[in-house]
């Protein structure tokens, strides 16, 4: 008799890390090989994203035939007791240009939801070697390191905040410090969640995107922020659309201040 899969959340942590970790190996294989910075190389990283897609599928197959897999058709919703509550959220290449251009800022994230609800996240940098994880409601890691946001550090010209590449065309800045694109909104969130950034601002992205860090920011001690102040809830984008506003991640104590200093073109 097949023996059921163990649905604790030691078990399900200790599979999602050597999972990313696995996938993050097959995506070595095509790093570095496009045709250069300046011109992007779609097949090279379409193959490579069907490669890492294909070895985390299997994993999952292997280890946990009855989870699902979220698309932006997952049709059902609804509350069930089964191993079918889990869902596994998975994004092969977050950096694509620097992946093909073999700039090693890029990562993969994962995620685990329970009915919907966060469990895990983890953002794997395999060329770095660098893992941020977190349990929802719990805490948040740089491998075996705790990582913590300071929720009371004033903005002055000693601080950093991460944008997107076209920034500058929607906002006028005044933030005092450095403004940065490193081309991977998964660092970017990670990078503010260990405290080595103040803010970030992020566009364009998806529940798929943000599902994983989301969860490590917040374990760390910040939120996602829309424009207005307001706090950014996830679960309203679970159809895969695009988030239609531009998002801001910081520290609950920062967030006024960094949003003072941002704004809009007309």
């Amino acid at each position: 008799m097949k023996q059921e899969p163990i649905h604790g959340i030691e078990a399900l942590t200790a599979f999602a890390i050597n999972a990313i970790r696995d996938a993050g190996q097959a995506a070595m294989d095509s790093y570095g090989k496009g045709r250069g910075p300046a011109k992007f190389d779609e097949g090279l990283v379409t193959q490579a994203e069907l490669q890492i897609n294909k070895r985390f599928r299997q994993a999952v197959d292997n280890q946990y035939p009855d989870h699902r897999m979220f698309t932006s058709k997952t049709p059902d919703t609804a509350y069930t007791h089964d191993s079918r509550r889990y869902m596994w959220i998975f994004d092969p290449i977050d950096g694509v240009d620097n992946y093909q251009a073999g700039i090693p800022i890029w990562g993969m994230s994962l995620a685990l939801l329970e009915n919907f609800w966060p469990v895990f996240g983890a953002f794997y940098m395999p060329a770095t070697g660098d893992l941020f994880h977190a349990r929802a409601g719990g805490k948040a890691f740089w491998g075996e390191n705790r990582i913590r946001m300071t929720d009371d550090r004033p903005l002055d010209d000693e601080s950093l905040m991460f944008t997107f590449s076209r920034f500058h065309q929607h906002y006028v800045s005044r933030f005092p410090g450095k403004i940065r694109n490193l081309g991977c909104t998964g660092a970017h969130l990670c990078y503010v969640a260990m405290g080595r950034a103040d803010a970030a601002v992020t566009a364009n992205e998806s529940f798929q995107d943000l599902a994983a860090t989301r969860m490590i920011v917040e374990a760390a001690g910040g939120r996602l922020y829309k424009a207005s102040g307001e706090k950014f809830y996830l679960n309203d984008y679970l159809n895969g659309e695009r988030i239609d506003e531009h998002l801001l991640v910081t520290a609950p104590g920062n967030c006024r201040a960094a949003l003072d200093c941002l704004e809009k073109r007309r």
